[in-house]
């Protein structure tokens, strides 16, 4: 763990720069909008350690998969989110001396993000070689109001001395991504202009064409009055637009540059547009200036906080943690594009290529379902089911037929793009976290007519997968699935992963009901949906049957647990706590067939699914499992501690679940993995929402009403959250001396709290 930033119930503070820890607080810092994102690169040169990344949604590049060896099946390319043409570069010069924080002698460096207003905070004071100081503050956003348009305030003030200087201030799209194969730039150059005062560069990726055009104007201050620029050279090559401006540092004197950019891409205007456009957003951006459009942000972000802020008394880092995952998801995906979806990482970074997992649906849905309008997680539903046709295409492509759909692990378009095969090939389960997600949804909103409008065709494209990928076993009577993997990935290319299993015969049940309720609801609707996808209704749905009746599960008797898959006891058990801690974490210090053969478990398994269906398992059932499981699972993947969290919640296990919610909360935060250079865990943040409200809140919908049966952690004085539900608002206060729910709009509604009915008016 990294433990040196600073707890602050809205501000992540650093405090000094420490070169080792820099690339952690360029992910922890990123700032966006949902259009487009960037890591907190400085605005300066900088010659140390860092990656440089800027991103541009729906924006992606088709990489060749580079594999050591090729199997029938395997995806032609790897998708990822490109690291975008920058508009932050402002170098500094002074008498041939670049300001360089790694050559520098640095003093009072601070970097603050207020995640109350989603802005970005830098200030130090730089010595050059020469003895010159200098003092630089400079404030950053990507603007929530405008989504195309960014701003800078970078103030420079000379301390000792006056002097000649120059700044370069520029757009390049110039840029590499950190993972591309052969090291490959992606972007080509389109069209570059540059005058005095503005700059433009259209850059577009090889092979998918999109189009990105990054512009930008200033205007420059001294003590607070806008200067004439006499002299200004343009600076132009590849991929590169600027100006240089040489002028006069005076000591004590304040300088400040207003720098704006406009960021558009082909997905939202014509190609043939983009540069005319870019200069209008440039001249809105200029004529607004600074503070305008910081003061239209300011108010999205007091309106999304109003929205789904979770306040925490008592405990700073608590407080902090929650607060910062809910910044990031609410900074990385807004629900106003159904084309666009949410990465891993956000726009924090290009770890795992940017792309759509599992986690979407798995983690993601309910924080949104909770805490936007309907038509938010809607969306999001949407979006698979126009990647339905490319679903069926990857099912074909390994052998399954008769419009049977695998939905992919990752992806852009909707076509699988993974590149391991113990995970592309194996790890089956994520094409039904489509189907939970439906069933999630519609729970939760009461939109069972998403069914018939576009949830029924994928139900039976998943369950004919689901239907050729068992097969009957004559020696256990029985339906298996052979050779998966399940979301615990420290075990492939098993048999009967219960997980899998599981939730493969729950999706055919749940189909069973889909079509019921679309031919009672629209039974001409049905009809078209049948004729479409060729369905054999008699035929099929009894093929289904016969499976949820005899699937196998794998179970042992005598310690009364599921077994995550057949040969889990033919592992030596051990506990995490019999590790030593040189060992941790074990996916960066073992090889990959010791982690194979010992029983550590990555992330929950059984545990998922135990707390995915907990309704079908009485409590002692899933307290057997969890004190089995628990104690080896090394939590090496971050959607593991929320789950954990909510179980425990659930069990009483009031300590344990607050230990796993500071872990989730403080992931990034704290780095606790040592992973977080590569970008934040922007999926996982929902989970983190989901252990304060379904763990420590105990919300559940079941029969379409709102449950709670909340406790708090022993280290609070109190905490709250709001739910959206249904057309209402419902905020939950709990402290020591009890619960509090409160209908802050909409109609009355019944509710359940500790097991006992209560109207709220």
């Amino acid at each position: 763990m990294k433990e040196y930033l600073k707890h602050h119930e809205w501000k992540i503070i650093e405090e000094g720069l420490d070169p080792h820890t820099n690339k952690v607080s360029e992910s922890v810092f990123s700032i966006g909008n949902g259009r487009m994102g960037q890591r907190a690169n400085f605005e300066e040169e900088y010659s140390g350690d860092t990656l440089r990344g800027s991103y541009v949604a729906g924006v992606y590049y088709p990489d060749k998969t580079r594999v050591g060896w090729w199997k029938n099946g395997y995806p032609e390319y790897f998708a990822k989110v490109l690291n975008a043409p920058s508009w932050i570069g402002i170098r500094v010069t002074v008498e041939n001396q670049k300001l360089d924080l790694a050559k520098c002698q640095v003093e009072d460096f601070t970097r603050v993000l207020d995640m109350k207003i989603g802005l970005l905070s830098r200030s130090f004071t730089a010595t050059f070689a020469d003895g010159k100081k200098i003092r630089v503050a400079s404030r950053r956003f990507c603007s929530m109001a405008h989504g195309e348009i960014g701003a800078i305030r970078y103030a420079i003030m000379p301390l000792n001395f006056s002097s000649k200087a120059t700044l370069s201030i520029h757009v390049d799209a110039n840029v590499v991504n950190m993972d591309s194969n052969y090291d490959e730039k992606f972007w080509e150059e389109v069209h570059r202009e540059a005058s005095a005062g503005r700059a433009i560069v259209t850059a577009q990726t090889k092979k998918t064409l999109f189009h990105v055009t990054t512009g930008m104007c200033y205007s420059i201050l001294v003590d607070g009055k806008k200067i004439k620029l006499d002299r200004v050279n343009i600076e132009q090559r590849e991929k590169f637009a600027g100006n240089v401006i040489q002028l006069n540092f005076q000591e004590g004197k304040e300088l400040v540059v207003y720098k704006y950019a406009a960021v558009l891409s082909s997905e939202n205007h014509p190609k043939d547009q983009l540069v005319s456009r870019c200069n209008e957003v440039l001249d809105e951006a200029s004529s607004a200036g600074f503070s305008a459009l910081f003061a239209a942000h300011e108010k999205v972000w007091a309106r999304k906080w109003e929205e789904c802020d979770i306040t925490i008394e008592g405990d700073v880092a608590a407080q902090q943690g929650i607060r910062f995952n809910i910044f990031q998801l609410m900074q990385t995906y807004t629900g106003d594009d159904e084309r666009l979806n949410i990465g891993p990482k956000g726009f924090t970074g290009e770890k795992y290529g940017g792309s759509t997992y599992w986690d979407t649906e798995a983690y993601c849905i309910p924080f949104y379902l909770g805490t936007a309008e309907q038509k938010v997680a809607r969306n999001l539903l949407v979006y698979r089911y126009k990647h339905l046709p490319k679903a069926i295409e990857n099912a074909q492509k390994l052998g399954f037929r008769d419009g049977a759909a695998f939905y992919p692990f990752v992806t852009m378009n909707g076509e699988e793009c993974h590149n391991e095969w113990e995970i592309t090939f194996e790890e089956i389960h994520r094409t039904s976290a489509m189907a939970y997600a439906m069933r999630d949804y519609i729970d939760y909103t009461g939109d069972e007519a998403y069914l018939t409008a576009h949830g029924l065709e994928v139900l039976i494209g998943i369950s004919r997968f689901w239907a050729q990928r068992v097969n009957w076993s004559s020696d256990k009577n029985k339906y298996v699935i052979l050779g998966v993997t399940g979301p615990n990935e420290y075990e492939n290319n098993v048999n009967n992963n219960w997980y899998t299993n599981y939730l493969g015969a729950w999706t055919l049940r749940f189909t069973q009901k889909a079509i019921a309720y679309v031919k009672n609801a629209d039974s001409k609707r049905y009809a078209e949906i049948v004729s479409k996808v060729n369905f054999q209704e008699k035929a099929e749905t009894e093929k289904w049957k016969d499976i949820v009746a005899k699937m196998y599960y794998p179970e042992d008797p005598k310690r009364g647990v599921i077994l995550q898959q057949d040969g889990f006891l033919d592992k030596e058990l051990l506990r995490v706590s019999d590790l030593n801690p040189k060992d941790r974490p074990i996916n960066q210090k073992w090889s990959w067939d010791r982690i194979l053969r010992s029983c550590f478990i990555k992330q929950a398994d059984v545990l998922q699914g135990l707390y995915l269906f907990e309704d079908d398992f009485d409590v002692e059932v899933i307290r057997k499992n969890f004190d089995f499981y628990e104690p080896m699972t090394v939590h090496e993947s971050s959607l593991s501690p929320c789950v954990h969290a909510i179980l425990a919640s659930k069990l009483g296990y009031k300590q344990l679940a607050y230990e796993f919610y500071l872990r989730t909360a403080r992931l990034d935060l704290d780095d606790y993995n040592n992973d977080t250079e590569e970008g934040c865990h922007i999926t996982s943040m929902a989970g983190t929402w989901m252990s304060v409200v379904k763990g420590f809140g105990g919300m559940r919908v079941r029969n379409g009403k709102l449950y709670f049966n909340p406790f708090i952690p022993d280290q609070w004085k109190s905490y709250s959250f709001r739910i959206e539900f249904r057309g209402r608002v419902i905020m939950v206060k709990v402290s020591i001396e009890g619960a509090q729910t409160i209908l802050e709009s909409g109609a009355p509604l019944e509710i359940i709290l500790n097991d006992e009915s209560r109207m709220l008016n």
